[in-house]
């Protein structure tokens, strides 16, 4: 069996939708990383996927129908799936995340494009867009503040600002040093419709997402060992907030009304702060392109086709 951060991404059952398969490939980061890279393989215009920390191509079901109008490109984070850890495990902060993109982009011979962002991947886009702003011609944040998620973490649960980031910091220190004893346990849960069902209902996940994406989204998520996601995101927790006032290009926030991971009303007001922002919000948790595929979907389309794409 291949050591973790070397394994080939699984495809759990009905992963495939319309008989629709994912292409995984290899790519070379500036550095010499090796990312294990995805496409949907679809005719249509380009659009970059930054995806949310360690997680799959199967959050996203919209994307994987043959006849999603949109050839997406994306990647798993460094160690993650068949992505290898850098030699230097530091080097898994934002600057990498955004070498990698560009490695993405320059292996596929896309000039500028969409980028759409989920979660910490919006940090990825919003920081992509203000560096190389030429590769950039629009952002489409899910369920993410730019430089600012973990301070909005628990806004819904009424945890104080204060204290939002330091208990982040905590968390992920602690099980960055302690996960290695809960890998063992979580790479061998079995996540069938029970376990999915549950999570569904659990208030993290929302019942509108269908068990079968769930079930594939988790299953592939729980192959990274839990030290080694949570280095990854106290890499994260570093990250001050971005100066999205310097983004110049049109930008699309997509929030969930119940997200208990990023906060819709950071995101709304983010929004009136930029020129040439819009601002959409569904009944969905932080998983909302899950439990609202159609919706997410028909206004990322809406906005490619606005914005367009250099290949």
């Amino acid at each position: 069996m291949a050591p973790p951060d070397l394994a080939t991404p699984t495809r759990p059952p009905g992963a495939e939708a319309g008989g629709h398969a994912l292409r995984f490939y290899d790519v070379a980061s500036a550095d010499g990383t090796r990312l294990r890279a995805w496409s949907n393989d679809v005719e249509g215009p380009t659009v970059l996927l930054c995806n949310g920390l360690g997680t799959s191509p199967y959050a996203w079901p919209a994307l994987l129908r043959p006849d999603c109008g949109v050839h997406v490109v994306s990647w798993y984070h460094r160690g993650v799936s068949g992505s290898e850890r850098p030699d230097d495990q530091s080097r898994v902060d934002l600057t990498a995340f955004v070498e990698d993109a560009l490695a993405v982009l320059d292996d596929a011979g896309v000039v500028s494009c969409p980028v759409v962002g989920w979660s910490l991947g919006v940090d990825t886009a919003f920081e992509l867009a203000l560096e190389h702003p030429e590769r950039v011609t629009g952002v489409f944040a899910v369920a993410g503040v730019p430089g600012g998620t973990f301070t909005s973490i628990g806004a819904p649960l009424m945890v104080p600002r204060f204290a939002r980031r330091p208990l982040a910091v905590a968390v992920t220190t602690l099980l960055g040093r302690t996960g290695w004893a809960l890998t063992p346990f979580t790479s061998s849960l079995p996540v069938g419709a029970a376990t999915a069902n549950l999570l569904r209902h659990s208030g993290l996940i929302l019942p509108s997402a269908k068990t079968t994406t769930v079930q594939n989204a988790v299953a592939e998520f729980l192959t990274t060992p839990v030290e080694w996601y949570m280095h990854l995101a106290h890499a994260a927790t570093r990250h001050g907030r971005l100066q999205v006032s310097r983004v110049r290009v049109p930008t699309v926030f997509v929030a969930g009304t119940y997200d208990l991971l990023a906060d819709a009303e950071e995101m709304r007001t983010l929004a009136t702060r930029m020129r040439r922002a819009r601002y959409v919000e569904l009944g969905g948790s932080h998983f909302v392109q899950m439990e609202h595929p159609e919706e997410v979907h028909e206004e990322l389309l809406a906005f490619v086709g606005s914005v367009g794409c250099s290949p």
